[in-house]
């Protein structure tokens, strides 16, 4: 049996988008067409990948083949990317939130530029907003960007999703005192979280120190100044989430991919690395 590359292009776009009409313009093909590369794919691993209903999901059979797909894929086209000739050049803008560069990017940058070292990455660093902004107006060619609903922003791809978590000192949340917080500036998504979600429940609260840096606000509630709001996988070794009934519970968070649609390769490179990387 031999797995084609273009069905599992086919089965990616679905399982994506959750639409064969979504997942037929990504792919450039017709709906017919997809269906017709699904139907060989489920016919050549005996098993069934996708439920037909009113709406459209993943078996648990496709589920599983899924991590399996993005793996072949992806090897795939890095097998293809190493040995191109000429080997790939060009220069890729990349928009990316400070915590994040700071948790994730020097992995990211390290393995990319080893492969790809004809490559220049031009990064810059803001807070999600502006970054969005920054996006539409055309100064970046991609953006890793967080968000409270993954319809808040189009074209992108979700890379993760977690429940946001209070974290810092326990301690601070004893006597009838406001809520002393450690928060970014506007416009910060985790912020709004933060303060839209006290504020639903009466609880009240006060900001006592705002940075711009991951460091910075870190640093101001490792020394038991405050809480802050950060997803399980941001949370330091020496911070730990605060699980007190007081506290009312956070939204989801959603990270996102976004992409100008360009033919760049040197761009089109850059994103399936970054997606590969971050989702593993």
């Amino acid at each position: 049996m031999n797995l084609d590359t273009v069905a599992l292009h086919c089965f990616l776009a679905i399982a994506d988008t959750g639409s064969f009409t979504q997942a037929a313009k990504r792919v450039g093909r017709t709906q017919s067409a997809l269906s017709q590369q699904m139907a060989k794919l489920e016919h050549h691993l005996g098993k069934p990948l996708l439920t037909r209903g009113r709406t459209l999901s993943l078996t648990p059979e496709g589920e599983v083949f899924l991590g399996y797909a993005r793996q072949i894929f992806a090897l795939h086209h890095e097998a293809m990317d190493r040995f191109k000739e000429p080997e790939l050049e060009g220069e890729v803008s990349f928009g990316v939130p400070e915590d994040f560069a700071s948790a994730y990017l020097s992995q990211v940058l390290v393995e990319f530029s080893r492969r790809h070292p004809r490559i220049l990455l031009n990064i810059r660093c803001d807070l999600t907003l502006n970054l969005f902004e920054r996006f539409k107006n055309q100064e970046f060619d991609l953006v890793l960007v967080k968000m409270n609903r993954p319809g808040d922003f189009p074209n992108g791809h979700e890379v993760w999703s977690e429940l946001l978590k209070w974290v810092g000192d326990a301690t601070v949340l004893r006597g009838p005192k406001p809520i002393p917080l450690v928060l970014s500036p506007r416009p910060c998504v985790y912020r709004s979280a933060a303060i839209h979600a006290l504020e639903a429940a009466g609880r009240p609260w006060r900001l006592v120190f705002s940075s711009p840096s991951h460091a910075g606000t870190v640093a101001a509630v490792r020394a038991g100044m405050g809480l802050t709001v950060m997803p399980p996988t941001m949370i330091p070794d020496h911070l730990s989430a605060v699980e007190n009934p007081s506290l009312p519970q956070l939204s989801d968070t959603h990270v996102s991919l976004l992409k100008h649609q360009a033919d760049n390769p040197a761009v089109n490179t850059f994103e399936r690395f970054v997606l590969k990387t971050l989702r593993h």
